[in-house]
């Protein structure tokens, strides 16, 4: 099984993608997590990040918003702290510190991050994949040791 880190500029479009580069590749990226085929990480952010993108981007009312809500949660994400050393040494680089939390994950969990953000492919490239550049894996070829975890990992508790 493939694991990635996703951030909110491939997830955003699996919710809204009129206007927006690179559907085809984000869509194939959803087909695979839907059929198991992959494994989705990300810091607990990332659905901050979508329900406010849905509120003042996209100008979702509130029972949108709140089915948004509901329906996030239960997307079936491994959701992670990461480490705050991580995130700040990853922002002096010049990321924010809510792009640098995903870089921070993929190094955690030595998965690669996939992202359509150009800033975060520049500054981060050993652990990242451009979501222009991503093709689902061939799993017959796949080596396992590509996803083996290292790290610590601070895993969030499950909600609810």
């Amino acid at each position: 099984m493939t694991e990635l880190v996703l951030d909110a500029s491939v997830v955003l479009k699996w919710f809204h993608s009129q206007d927006e580069p690179n559907v085809e590749q984000a869509r194939s990226v959803r087909a695979q997590f839907e059929t198991g085929a992959l494994s989705a990480f990300a810091p607990s952010l990332l659905w901050l990040e979508v329900v406010n993108v849905a509120a003042r981007r996209w100008k979702w009312g509130k029972p949108q918003l709140e089915e948004l809500a509901t329906t996030l949660p239960n997307l079936g994400f491994e959701l992670f702290e990461p480490a705050l050393s991580a995130v700040a040494r990853w922002t002096a680089t010049g990321l924010t510190a809510y792009d640098a939390a995903y870089v921070a994950i993929a190094e955690q969990t030595g998965a690669k991050l996939l992202t359509d953000d150009e800033e975060i492919v520049s500054l981060a490239q050993a652990h990242v994949i451009a979501l222009v550049d991503w093709k689902p894996p061939d799993e017959d070829k796949a080596d396992p040791a590509e996803h083996v975890h290292t790290g610590e990992i601070v895993k969030q508790p499950p909600s609810g």
